[in-house]
């Protein structure tokens, strides 16, 4: 019998404003068995975008994380910041399609995602807590 392949290691970032979907990402990920690292932020204590998108597209570049994912209030600029790190792809996803259709047509290595979605995320998670009861 042959050995599964490995997971990919991911790195993920935030702003403030991404901060609790990180979480939420990260968490989900690591119960998957993901080796996941996390370059912050570590709360929604205003802190500035560019620093965690070139954080993350640095360890992908580095090839110390095989993807990554950023996330910010919209997500758009967290992927500029990772896009300025030379090697890096990073791709704004509003949905699973764009997502796969970014990685298997662009290649692209970092994710970037929209953060202010929380409330939604949320009222989702209770409508699954409801179900299962």
């Amino acid at each position: 019998m042959s050995e599964a392949p490995a997971k990919p290691r991911i790195v993920i970032g935030s702003d403030h404003a991404g901060f609790a979907v990180k979480e939420t990402i990260r968490k989900y990920l690591e119960a998957a068995g993901y080796p996941v690292e996390d370059q912050g932020t570590s709360s929604e204590e205003s802190v500035d975008y560019p620093d965690y998108g070139k954080a993350v597209g640095e360890r992908v570049a580095s090839k110390q994380a095989d993807l990554g994912i950023a996330v910010c209030g919209s997500g758009i600029g967290i992927s500029i910041a990772a896009n300025k790190v030379p090697g890096i792809r990073a791709a704004l996803a509003h949905d699973v399609t764009t997502a796969r259709l970014a990685r298997e047509h662009n290649n692209a290595n970092v994710l970037a995602l929209g953060g202010r979605h929380q409330r939604r995320l949320d009222k989702i998670a209770a409508i699954e807590e409801n179900v299962k009861r």
